[in-house]
């Protein structure tokens, strides 16, 4: 009896259904398998299993560009133990994320576990991890997409491509381990176009006039608009001065009052792309702390006792959404906000060029509001959904409404305006709860009639300077790229961390600055490959892409359309273009004081340092001084270091321990006038860059009119000297 329950125990056991779900990353295994309970296994391939080897260009150029694939090193453990779960399992179903990397993954993955095992492979796709979408898409797989695989291959083997053949050139003529990429060298193109902008930039000096006006016991202030009927052009302190002199002692009255209503629509979900720019504008995220975020709050937290998913894909080119999610959402406002709710649901039209594979991004459940939940997230976490949330909640709301009222006042020949902005009416605004108090209102005016008198109490000169093109912040090149159909949402935070970790780019006070090897190498490819490193060739690229992976173009003829020009071009700079290795290296008065040699000043990948000419018998290096140090009988001088934890930089003695000078601002080539220390770098939002001495003791600020003044010399003392140079070569060809 007990033979044959036994018997009949190991049947059932043997027959039960067993599926093996196969996702990217632990942290989305773990919460799928929650919600699908007893009969799955769900494992995480840690990404690509299966890749381009990273020695080797591994393009096979004469078989039609075919590559050639091989297990990802470190990863034939994890292979082997999801083919003998594959083995074990009577469904496979692939559940790599909905894009092209992920549907490559997916292919991969099927060629590596098909032979191993006779379960049934799938393909699964979903937009969010909830468990009612999780379940529908496991009793719904499908197939892999074979046009989606030879889109992201495209896309690889173009990369390998040209990666392969631009950095060899690049450690032949500049430097050894250099590296560049079709992509990331646009973006960088676009980053150094704009330091030459902000550099080649003159600012130039204009004043306004501000005053403040009387009514009984209110007063306002008001700014001047127009002069004897025109917009006044004011160059100048004593242009300011004779207005003031003119009108100081003239009768003041109200001219002219006006309301204007505006009305204020909501804003779509958020894409990749809004999303980036939005988290760096408003929370000061880099794009690749957003996608990290992100990512955690898409794969699921724990809230409570459970797991959830709680945004949807974080990578889409799409503001579509689901009519379930309309449905919840304009529930929720029924229920919540029942006066904002619009009588029909709020369409948003797709971009153009836009994908539209994956909805805009959006809470999973839009009952978890960020007041709901915040005891569970971290505080970016929270931040990051805050911002998602409100977005999408907001989307499905009446418009708001402010009102302006302006008033101008007449003083003799000149007019002033004041404004102040109200909301009237919050409409989407009920739920933007980052909205501050100061941002429901811009100024105050007393109660105003037409006609009536005031009295002009001060006046307020003020000087000011034009300001030049900006650097590209995380926010601004994004959105530039994504303007100019250059990479995709997947790629927009990896462009920017991959020129960041090459040192081809670094931040500064949130800005993307050029370094000397970055600009260094954007001239040469720029100037060698004009037609690839530009945005119309990596825009049709990607317009190429998409037709591959609509099956209207052969991934193999697009990259042959291609390589041969490139492969000839590549093959003729290299013989032609002079190497610039010799001319990096920079002999200095410096001594070695391991070996008593010279230093030679020399470029890193991390800028330039000091190394000892006697190398290799001699490895010594040091930093760069920036200057002398100036404390009291101290003969050290000031380099950059770096704290030992977050690696920030900061600048301190030579002399450490002895001398415990630091400054946390770089040092500029300048010294103070007033006082003999060295300057240094600052910056605020209201001057921008500019230059202050170190002393503590000392108040000398290099101000902007300083700039300006220098800039102007030195324009004046080139215009010289070639006028000098002109008259000799006149005067030489008299002779």
């Amino acid at each position: 009896m007990a033979e044959a329950t036994e018997k009949k125990a190991k049947t059932k056991k043997k027959s039960a259904n067993q599926t093996l779900v196969i996702v990217e990353s632990p942290a989305k295994a773990k919460t799928i398998e929650k919600y699908l309970g007893p009969g799955y296994t769900v494992k995480a391939s840690m990404g690509h299993l299966i890749d381009l080897p990273k020695s080797r260009i591994a393009i096979n150029v004469e078989d039609n560009f075919q590559p050639e694939y091989i297990t990802v090193r470190g990863k034939a453990k994890l292979l082997k133990e999801l083919q003998k779960d594959a083995k074990k399992s009577d469904t496979v179903l692939l559940a790599s994320d909905n894009d092209r990397e992920g549907e490559a993954i997916a292919w991969h993955l099927k060629n590596a576990i098909q032979d191993k095992t006779e379960a049934k492979i799938g393909r699964i796709v979903f937009n969010e991890i909830t468990p009612v979408a999780i379940k529908e898409a496991v009793k719904n797989p499908g197939e892999i997409i074979e046009a989606k695989v030879n889109a992201q291959k495209a896309r690889r083997v173009l990369d390998r491509l040209v990666g392969y053949n631009l950095s060899p050139l690049l450690w032949s003529k500049v430097k050894n381990g250099l590296s560049a990429g079709r992509v990331q060298s646009v973006a960088l193109r676009l980053i150094c176009e704009r330091e030459e902008e902000v550099e080649n930039f003159l600012p130039e000096e204009y004043w306004t006039l501000d005053a403040d006006f009387v009514k009984g016991k209110s007063s306002f202030t008001a700014q001047l608009v127009t002069y004897k009927g025109e917009k006044p052009v004011l160059k100048s302190e004593s242009d300011v001065n004779n207005i003031i002199e003119e009108i100081k002692n003239a009768e003041c009255k109200v001219v002219g009052i006006k309301h204007t209503d505006k009305v204020v629509r909501p804003k779509a979900p958020f894409t990749t792309s809004k999303l980036q720019q939005s988290a760096a504008n408003k929370l000061g995220f880099t794009s690749r702390k957003t996608m990290q975020i992100a990512q955690q709050l898409y794969e699921g937290v724990n809230i409570g006792t459970s797991r959830v998913g709680l945004i949807t894909y974080m990578r889409t080119d799409s503001v579509r959404i689901s009519q379930t999610a309309l449905d919840e959402v304009r529930d929720w406002i029924s229920k919540n906000h029942p006066e904002d709710l619009p009588a029909e649901q709020i369409q948003y039209a797709v971009g153009k060029g836009a994908q539209d594979a994956h909805e805009g991004i959006r809470p999973t459940y839009v009952t978890y509001t960020p007041d709901s939940v915040k005891e569970y997230l971290t505080r970016d976490q929270l931040r990051l959904y805050t911002i998602i949330w409100e977005r999408f909640v907001s989307s499905q709301m009446n418009n708001a409404k402010t009102r302006t009222t302006s008033a101008e006042i007449q003083a003799g020949d000149a007019v002033f305006r004041v404004s102040a902005s109200k909301i009237v009416d919050k409409g989407f605004y009920r739920v933007i709860h980052l909205l501050s108090s100061k941002e429901d209102s811009t100024g105050s005016l007393p109660a105003l009639k037409e006609g009536e008198a005031l009295s002009a109490t001060k006046f307020y000169p003020e000087q000011h300077f034009t300001q030049g093109p900006a650097r590209f912040t995380d926010a601004s090149i994004v959105k530039t790229l994504e303007e100019k159909g250059i990479g995709r949402p997947s790629t927009y935070a990896p462009i920017i961390s991959v020129l960041l970790d090459r040192y081809y780019v670094t931040r500064v006070n949130k800005q993307l600055v050029p370094t000397q090897l970055g600009r260094m190498i954007c001239k040469i490819l720029v100037e060698s490959f004009p037609d690839v490193i530009n945005e119309t060739f990596t825009a049709e690229v990607e317009n190429d892409l998409d037709s591959v992976e609509q099956d209207k173009l052969v991934w193999n003829n697009m990259i042959g359309d291609f390589y041969t020009p490139f492969k000839n071009r590549v093959d003729e700079v290299m013989e032609k273009q002079e190497s610039v290795k010799g001319f990096l290296d920079e002999t200095t008065d410096k001594i070695c004081e391991k070996c008593g040699k010279p230093m030679v000043k020399k470029l890193g990948r991390f800028g330039f340092f000091l190394a000892c000419s006697g190398f290799p018998e001699c490895h010594n290096t040091r930093s760069i001084p920036l200057a002398k140090c100036p404390m009291p009988e101290c003969n050290g001088e000031i380099v950059a270091r770096k704290t030992k934890g977050r690696g920030k930089e900061f600048y301190g003695c030579t002399n450490y321990p002895t001398c415990n000078f630091i400054s946390h601002f770089k040092p500029v080539d300048q010294y103070c006038p007033k006082c003999g220390w060295f300057m240094v770098e600052k910056y605020d939002k209201k001057n921008g860059s500019y230059k202050s001495c170190i002393n503590p003791d000392c108040d000398y600020l290099h101000s902007v009119t300083e700039a300006v003044e220098e800039a102007q010399k030195e324009a004046l003392a080139k215009e010289n000297q070639a006028l000098k140079l002109a008259e000799e070569a006149s005067k030489e060809n008299q002779d």
